[in-house]
This record gives C-alpha cells, sequence and structure tokens, in this order.
C-alpha cells in the first residue's frame, strides 16, 4: 500500500456552534479565551479546535475519542454536511469549502461513501435496492445498478439476501448492507461513523475483522470514527484521539500505545495488550550496546523480523533461553532483544504504574 500521497488534508478546522461564532472564535485565538468563557460570553460552543491532520491515500484513519470530545462533527466536515467556522479541508488537493452546490453534490454522490452507526436503511425498499440507491441517483439505468448491486453483495458475503427487507435481516447484516451502499458507487472516500459500535461484542468483531480484510482488497481510504481505542488499535494504520475538540496525539497504534503524549492518552492505553501491537525494532538494543555489556552474540541465536510482534517474540524467548537476533528485510542483524527487553515490553502494557 502506497501511503505517499494525500487523499485528505484537515488544516486548521475550527468550528463553533451559535449565533455569534465569528465573534467568539476571534475571542478564542486573540484573547485566548477559554471553553467556558466562550459559552458565558458568546454563548457559543467550541465543538472543533483548530484541528490540522492529513489521511494518505488508501489509509484507515482512525478518529477516536469519548462522547462530546469533537469526533464525529470532525467528520462530517469532510463532505461538508457541517460547515467550518474556520479552516481549510481539501480532498484529492481540491479545496471542498470552495465548491458550489454542484461540486459539493458530485462530490457526495460519487466521491465519497459514509457509513453511520444506525444503518439508515429505506425500509421499504429491498436489500439489493437499498444498496443501489446511491448509483439510482446517479441516474444509472436499472439493469446496471443492480447489477453493481449483486457484485458488492457478493463482496459483503450477504449473497441470498437480495431480496430481503431491512427488518429481516439481524443487526449485523444492517449493517453490512449500509457499508455495500456506500461500496456500491465506488467512492474514493468512506466515512464511517461508529459503524459498529450498536453492534453485539462478537459480531462487532467479526465485522471489523471482515471491514480489515475488504480495506486490504478496496483499498479505499477511510477516515473510521470510534469512541473504543481496543476498535482504534485493531483496524487504524494511524490515531488521532480527540479531547474537548482538539487532536491530543496522532500516530500509529504502536506509537500511541508506546509513546502517549500525556496523562490522558497514558490513562486511554493502559488496558490495551501490547502482544499484537509492539514491534520488534521498538524495544530492541543496538548489537554494539549488548556487545559492549555482554561480549559478542552466539552464532545459533533464534532470530525474528524487525517488524514481528510482540507475541511471536515471546513464543521465541521460550524456545531458548537465549537473547533474540533482530534482522531487517536484507537479513542484516540490526538489534538484540534480552529477556530483560521482552519483560520491560510486557510490564509497561500493564495495568499497574
Amino acid at each position: 500500500m502506497d501511503l505517499m500521497d494525500s487523499a485528505i488534508e484537515i488544516k486548521n478546522v475550527w468550528k463553533i456552534f451559535g449565533n455569534n461564532s465569528k465573534e467568539a472564535l476571534n475571542a478564542i485565538q486573540n484573547q485566548r479565551i477559554s471553553k467556558q468563557e466562550a459559552l458565558e460570553k458568546y454563548n457559543s460552543v467550541i465543538g472543533v479546535s483548530d484541528v490540522s491532520f492529513d489521511v494518505k491515500k488508501g489509509e484507515i484513519f482512525c478518529v477516536m475519542g469519548l462522547s462530546g470530545s469533537g469526533k464525529s462533527t470532525l467528520v462530517r466536515h469532510i463532505n461538508r454536511l457541517l460547515e467550518p467556522t474556520s479552516g481549510q479541508i481539501l480532498i484529492d488537493n481540491e479545496d471542498v469549502m470552495k465548491f458550489d452546490s454542484k461540486s459539493l453534490q458530485d462530490l457526495r454522490n460519487k466521491k465519497i461513501g459514509m457509513v453511520f452507526q444506525n444503518f439508515a436503511l429505506m425500509p421499504h425498499r429491498s436489500v439489493l435496492d437499498n444498496i443501489a440507491m446511491p448509483l439510482e441517483i446517479r441516474g444509472i439505468s436499472k439493469n446496471d445498478r443492480l447489477d453493481a448491486a449483486n457484485k458488492i453483495l457478493d463482496i459483503v458475503e450477504l449473497q441470498g439476501w437480495g431480496n430481503k427487507f431491512a427488518h429481516e435481516l439481524s443487526g449485523g447484516m444492517q449493517q453490512r448492507v449500509g457499508l455495500a451502499r456506500a461500496l456500491a458507487a465506488d467512492p474514493d472516500v468512506l466515512l464511517m461513523d461508529e459503524p459498529f459500535s450498536a453492534l453485539d461484542p462478537l459480531i462487532r468483531r467479526q465485522l471489523q475483522a471482515e471491514f480489515i480484510k475488504l480495506s486490504k482488497q478496496m483499498k479505499k481510504t477511510t477516515v473510521f470514527i470510534t469512541h473504543d481505542l481496543d476498535e482504534a488499535v485493531r483496524v487504524g494504520h494511524r490515531i488521532a484521539i480527540m479531547r474537548d475538540g482538539k487532536v491530543i496525539q496522532i500516530g500509529t497504534p504502536e506509537e500511541i500505545v508506546m509513546k502517549p503524549v500525556d496523562g490522558y492518552v497514558a490513562d486511554f492505553v493502559k488496558g490495551i495488550s501490547r502482544l499484537k501491537i509492539v514491534q520488534a525494532k521498538s524495544i530492541m538494543q543496538s548489537v554494539e550496546k549488548f556487545e559492549k555489556e555482554f561480549g559478542s552474540i552466539g552464532k545459533n541465536l533464534e532470530s525474528v523480523n524487525e517488524n514481528d510482534l510482540l507475541n511471536k517474540l515471546i513464543e521465541k524467548s521460550s524456545i531458548k533461553d537465549e537473547p533474540i537476533l533482530v534482522i531487517n528485510k536484507e537479513n542484516k542483524n540490526i538489534g538484540i532483544i534480552t529477556q530483560a527487553d521482552l519483560l520491560k515490553a510486557v510490564v509497561e502494557g500493564s495495568d499497574g504504574e
């Protein structure tokens, strides 16, 4: 996956709710008034506070935060369901804030698909007709749109359910239909707002796994909103953690877990298992450092790849009571992991202080 090019760029976006939003924003930026003062003086609520980030093409970018953090408000700016008070939003280097109504309609109908938490299926339409609806809006012929819908139905593994109605499907199946509908128009970008949070834990994990598999296959740029860090860590290539409308930290799941920027993020990651997140290259020490302290490395050490995860390292370590050699993709020795390094990696990820 090539993540070099940005599909989405969010630049210094503010959203202030209230009739005096411009005056409130001016006071926030120039007088440094607080969130409470903005409410008291201007009857304005800060929804999004000076947020900037980019999402690479083909990336699953998770925006994570508790209720009221601003994550769902933020995602609705990308397709301009909400208008920012200030800031810039670019999709494929085009400033969507400059789009007229026709361009904006094309953006929503052709370039961006959205999946909501509540499924939002039309009860009087069959599964196939629900999936085909974006193509119907585009004016695609009935035969062509039903052909496309049937193909998507296979992708989300709902073969045989096309003529059923929403109330005849389980919650997990309804969410698959919602995802299929978003995919039917073949958008470049998917916006997913807590898509699995209303589902039972087992169904939720199944759909997460299927979505990860699907995203590898279809390579859609995805902004995925969640309040669940376990889900963000499992699904996302990178994660942005929000609090009070601000982005606190952006990083890979490993960076978030290994190097939380403050106590707020540290509290979030405390209960996360590091076994399937932490990579060998993050906990290894250099060969030079090891040899300086312990002498030359042995000739028959177990070896691991630099990207191998902690659970595999522990498994390798249990084979021999010796350090593990870390190699890169060129098969060169780049580091050593001792039992002490492994223990430290595991213990620092526990619930203890």
